[in-house]
């Protein structure tokens, strides 16, 4: 038994709002069980200096958690001066991820930039993270086509990630908190909606897995990009 009750291949509820803030070109707050996430969309008409006169666009990412998303306060990263390893690790997924579902020739030589604040966390953040930055992005894209500025749809499918692990030896879809800080194996998957892979991330945490588990876990990740992929098409409809 799950500690939420849910089945092995249940996701929890899963909610994503659109237009939350005033100046952003794109934005929402997904909201994934407990853990939720507001992505803004920022589009500037500049490009990082390595791929000036290319002629391609940039999809970047900034990621952050607020001192108390978690049980107790943590510091924030301003103040310590640095950003953690975590941090830097998380926010260079995201972009990269939103990166593959880009056709950077047709966006253009700009960029835009996804900022991910974690409000809450319970286990998570960086598969909301992603699923809810496409989401701004989407938006955002859409205001560079209704304006002029690109002439055809520069994405080329729905990028959506969600975490599957193995939990009291089972294998289990979307891990909150309880489950993922007690997984014997902890993963990460991140897909377009066609179901090809981005990324994937799969650790033994407290025991190693077989191909047979791989496979189970990989199934449980489709079953999951499958419904995020509609709650992202409809929060854009």
């Amino acid at each position: 038994m799950r500690p939420s009750n849910r089945d092995l291949n249940e996701m929890r509820s899963v909610s994503i709002e659109t237009s939350v803030t005033k100046h952003a070109e794109g934005s929402c707050l997904i909201k994934v069980g407990d853990t939720h996430v507001l992505c803004t969309a920022t589009i500037e008409e500049r490009v990082p200096p390595f791929i000036k006169g290319s002629g391609l666009g940039w999809v970047t990412a900034e990621y952050g958690m607020l001192p108390r998303s978690t049980t107790s306060r943590m510091r924030r990263e301003a103040a310590a001066g640095k950003q953690g390893g975590r941090t830097v690790e998380i926010q260079r997924l995201i972009g990269r991820s939103l990166r593959a579902g880009v056709d950077r020739v047709a966006l253009g030589e700009r960029q835009i930039t996804i900022d991910c604040d974690v409000i809450q966390a319970d286990g998570g953040t960086r598969c909301a993270s992603i699923t809810g930055g496409w989401v701004a992005l989407k938006l955002a894209v859409d205001k560079l086509m209704r304006a002029g500025s690109v002439m055809s749809d520069p994405l080329i499918a729905p990028v959506a990630a969600v975490s599957c692990g193995i939990y009291a030896g089972q294998p289990v879809l979307d891990l909150d908190y309880p489950e993922d800080s007690e997984a014997g194996v902890d993963g990460n998957f991140i897909m377009l909606s066609n179901k090809k892979l981005i990324e994937v991330q799969l650790s033994a945490e407290g025991s190693t897995y077989s191909r047979d588990q791989m496979n189970q876990l990989m199934d449980l990740a489709e079953k999951g990009i499958d419904e995020l992929v509609l709650k992202q098409l409809a929060a854009v409809s």
